[in-house]
């Protein structure tokens, strides 16, 4: 387990450890940091390994290349909670077969890099340019894609990067479910509620328990919570239920969100500390700025999965 602290994660102004498809975020193994300046910056300090290009789907709106960057991170100076210690093995958790004293790397994709092998980084040092990939979905932002590996891990492979702890409070936002269109895309609209506007730190949508949500609610396999539950809670959102906390993650149940009663394919649920209201995903919709829309969710026998 890797401890991102507060210090870190509060130099971006949003962050999901689960809206996303993408395998190497399973079980909170990697967290995508947003920010809307074009410019990347380092979350870690420390030494850079190597930067290549790797290869990822091809979508009209993406780059045409992706890029991976690895850093052998300065624990201290990142200000990381890590011990070196080993963790379970299951299939994306790094796994036990590494020396647990190596050092530890990082992982960051989505980055043009302007920097090179063996380039010193403190936090907070450009990386190079933002770029939109092919792993993300239409509807999503331009972010920071970041993981950790043991130093003698397998460091190019999807899977196998150390859980995340975000050391970090979220506090919960209550919602029911209604909102003012302020923002249209091709694939998403965003609403003017919830939107905490104290200015006091990050903040998410809650269930109807108080648990802050993560992730693609239920247009992904699984998202998860943000917020300290213990395993076996069921979860419930505008009175439906939608998973039950299990190992830290949240299996999406069988569900479908409606928008004034039509099917749209979900919600993006993340930790914001700058007013951005609810996101929701909707190809192909035809809701203009000043609409006013009400969520709702159903169970289903035939839910929208994309990964």
């Amino acid at each position: 387990m890797v401890g991102l602290p507060a210090a870190l994660i509060s130099r971006y102004e949003r962050f999901s450890l689960y809206n996303s498809p993408y395998p190497a975020h399973d079980h909170r193994c990697a967290i995508d940091l947003y920010l809307e300046d074009p410019v990347a910056r380092s979350p870690v300090a420390g030494v850079v390994r190597e930067t290549r290009t790797v290869r990822a789907p091809t979508k009209p709106y993406a780059h045409d290349e992706e890029y991976l960057i690895l850093v052998d991170v300065d624990v201290a100076a990142t200000g990381l909670e890590w011990d070196g210690g080993e963790d379970e093995s299951d299939g994306n958790r790094g796994g036990s077969d590494v020396n647990a004293a190596d050092g530890l790397v990082a992982r960051i994709l989505h980055v043009e890099p302007s920097v090179s092998a063996g380039d010193e980084l403190d936090v907070g040092d450009p990386l190079g340019r933002l770029v939109r990939s092919g792993f993300f979905a239409p509807w999503v932002a331009n972010h920071i894609h970041l993981g950790f590996r043991r130093a003698s891990a397998n460091h190019h492979r999807a899977r196998g990067s150390l859980p995340l702890a975000v050391e970090t409070d979220v506090t919960p936002l209550s919602w029911d479910g209604c909102g003012t269109v302020v923002e249209t895309g091709e694939t998403y609209v965003v609403l003017d509620d919830p939107i905490d506007r104290s200015g006091s730190g990050f903040v998410g949508i809650a269930s109807d328990e108080g648990a802050v949500l993560d992730g693609g609610l239920a247009h992904y396999v699984a998202g998860g919570t943000l917020s300290s539950i213990p395993d076996g809670t069921e979860l419930s959102l505008f009175g439906t239920h939608v998973g039950t906390v299990t190992d830290g993650d949240v299996p999406w149940a069988d569900i479908d969100v409606f928008a004034n009663g039509e099917r749209v394919t979900g919600l993006s649920l993340f930790a914001s500390q700058i007013e951005h209201g609810a996101k929701v995903v909707c190809p192909g919709h035809d809701f203009g700025v000043g609409d006013e829309l009400e969520l709702s969710i159903g169970t289903s026998e035939d839910p929208i999965r994309l990964g």
